[in-house]
C-alpha cells in the first residue's frame, strides 16, 4: 500500500476501491442473469414446457335441445393457477337435427374477438367490425377470411365431449368461405 498524500493518482489505488469494482461486477453479472430467465423461458418454453389438448366434458346429450345454439362456458385445460377467469373458453354448441352436434370457437376468425349468437335472425355477429356468420358457422359478410373455427368433439355413451386446450387460430384453419361467384 502507497501513502496516497505525495503520491499521483495513478498511483493511489486502494483495497477498498478494488473490492467495491469487484462487487459492482458481480451484481451486474447476477442482474443480468436474473433479467435474461423470462427471454430464455420465452424463447424455450414452449419446448420445454409442451401441453396437449384435452378432451373436456360437456354434459349430457340430452341436455342440449335440438335447433338451438348454446353457448358453454368451460376451464381451458391448458390455464395455469394464476389465469383467473382468463383461464376459462368459451364455446358455442349447436344440436341440428340433421347434421348432429356442431361446436364452434366463439373467437371471429378476422381478429379473435367473441362473436355474440342472436337467436332470432339465427346469426353469429362479432361486435368489433362487423363480421356475421350463419347458424352453421359459414361466413355471411364482413371482413372475416373464412367461416368460424369449429371445434372436434366426440359422443361417450351420452356425454358430449370437445377436444379443448389451444386457441382454434393455431391448431385450425377454420372453414373457407363460400364462393359466391363459384358455381356448383
Amino acid at each position: 500500500m502507497t501513502d496516497c498524500e505525495h503520491a499521483t493518482p495513478a498511483d493511489c489505488t486502494t483495497d477498498r476501491r478494488g473490492w467495491f469494482d469487484w462487487v459492482s461486477w458481480l451484481m451486474l453479472g447476477a442482474g443480468g442473469a436474473v433479467l435474461s430467465i423470462p427471454v430464455v423461458g420465452y424463447l424455450l418454453g414452449a419446448a420445454i414446457w409442451r401441453r396437449k389438448d384435452e378432451w373436456v366434458s360437456l354434459g349430457k346429450t340430452a341436455d342440449f335441445k335440438e335447433n338451438e345454439t348454446r353457448l358453454v362456458t368451460l376451464k381451458n385445460p391448458l390455464r395455469g393457477p394464476w389465469d383467473g377467469i382468463t383461464g376459462e373458453l368459451g364455446i358455442y354448441v349447436r344440436r341440428d337435427p340433421e347434421k348432429g352436434f356442431e361446436i364452434f370457437s366463439v373467437h371471429c376468425t378476422h381478429l379473435g374477438c367473441p362473436v355474440s349468437w342472436f337467436s332470432e335472425p339465427g346469426l353469429f355477429m362479432c361486435p368489433c367490425h362487423g363480421s356475421v356468420f350463419y347458424e352453421d358457422g359459414e361466413y355471411a359478410a364482413g371482413p372475416a377470411p373464412r367461416g368460424l373455427y369449429k371445434i372436434e368433439h366426440k359422443i361417450d355413451g351420452d356425454n358430449l365431449h370437445a377436444h379443448v386446450g389451444h386457441l382454434p387460430t393455431l391448431q385450425n384453419p377454420g372453414t373457407p368461405p363460400k364462393d359466391p361467384q363459384a358455381t356448383t
